[in-house]
């Protein structure tokens, strides 16, 4: 794979967690896709694409405990899916920014669950 289809490829792993939370909610998928279909073909869209696994394993993780802790105190806790929302946006487009520069980016918080 061309060096500028890689970047475009890694950019959009990122950016499908977006997409895809729109179309269903389960914004792991995007990344997931992307990941399974390129890992092989670049070693920079497997990398890119497991970082953006992982963090909307881990954002799906966040937000299933704030629908509990909503739950739990009554209504409350949901205050915090704003915050969370724009804590994914936020950190989504500046990995999509970096992929598409060549640039490797970690996220500042993400469990490596798919290594």
């Amino acid at each position: 794979m061309s060096d500028p289809d890689s970047r475009t490829w890694a950019m959009l792993a990122h950016l499908s967690s977006i997409i895809a939370s729109f179309l269903g909610g389960m914004a792991f998928l995007g990344p997931l896709i992307v990941w399974l279909i390129f890992r092989e073909r670049s070693s920079y869209v497997d990398y890119h694409g497991k970082e953006a696994l992982n963090f909307q394993i881990l954002m799906s993780i966040v937000i299933i405990g704030g629908v509990i802790l909503g739950v739990v105190t009554c209504g409350l806790g949901f205050a915090v899916f704003p915050v969370i929302v724009v804590i994914d946006v936020v950190f989504v487009v500046i990995a999509a920014i970096k992929a598409n520069n060549g640039e490797y980016y970690k996220y500042p918080f993400n469990w490596r669950i798919v290594k």
